[in-house]
């Protein structure tokens, strides 16, 4: 009974090169993929930019949020919702609800305001007032730390936080579309009801 060694060996190392080819070409193509992140269209750094350009209540920086997105909206909603039910308060599908229902509002008035001229999307206006969220973010997480008796000191703080809100969701409003400038306090109005609700469910 004989065998064959050359065979055996040359097919081995056939067999050998063929997989570690394979293996190469396999962590190769890996590493040509572009993070999961970018794939799911989510951006760390534009959502700390845009959510930055909010910190300043007196001066918005309308140019970073040209391109809309709403991962940094949906990340600040979960937050709201988190400091809700932390203060004891349930309101995942309100806050939803009030979402929706907010932005398809302020997207309406915009565009029945501006006329022919506006040029607003749905994308654009929940994008925005998503963004401009942040403040009552802010202060359903300071809430957590005022007393529920002093109902007054509450009553300013939330103030504050609804104007800056306001501010700077119709500064964002006017300068991404056009023909806003001219309903400038229109669209303050609508806002301040916006910001002015959700604080409400921040208070209450």
């Amino acid at each position: 009974m004989s065998f064959d060694m050359g065979s055996a060996t040359s097919s081995s190392v056939s067999l050998g090169g063929s997989i570690s080819s394979s293996a190469a070409t396999g962590s190769a193509s890996f590493e040509d993929e572009e993070p999961l992140l970018d794939e799911l269209g989510i951006h760390p750094d534009q959502i700390w930019y845009k959510t930055r350009s909010i910190l300043n209540p007196l001066r918005v920086n309308s140019t970073a949020h040209k391109d809309s997105d709403l991962s940094g909206p949906i990340f600040l909603y979960l937050s709201l919702c988190l400091f809700q039910l932390l203060a004891g308060k349930i309101q995942f599908g309100v806050i939803l609800g009030w979402i929706v229902v907010s932005s398809i509002f302020l997207y309406v008035v915009f565009n029945m305001l501006a006329g022919r001229n506006g040029n607003l999307d749905l994308h654009t206006c929940t994008s925005v007032v998503g963004y401009c969220m942040l403040p009552v973010v802010i202060f359903s997480a300071a809430s957590l730390f005022i007393p529920q008796g002093t109902s007054v000191a509450r009553y300013a703080v939330a103030g504050v936080f609804v104007v800056w809100a306001t501010r700077a969701c119709t500064n964002l409003m006017v300068a991404l579309a056009d023909g806003g400038e001219e309903h400038r306090g229109l669209i303050s109005y609508a806002c301040f009801l916006i910001y002015t609700l959700f604080s409400l469910l921040v208070i209450f």
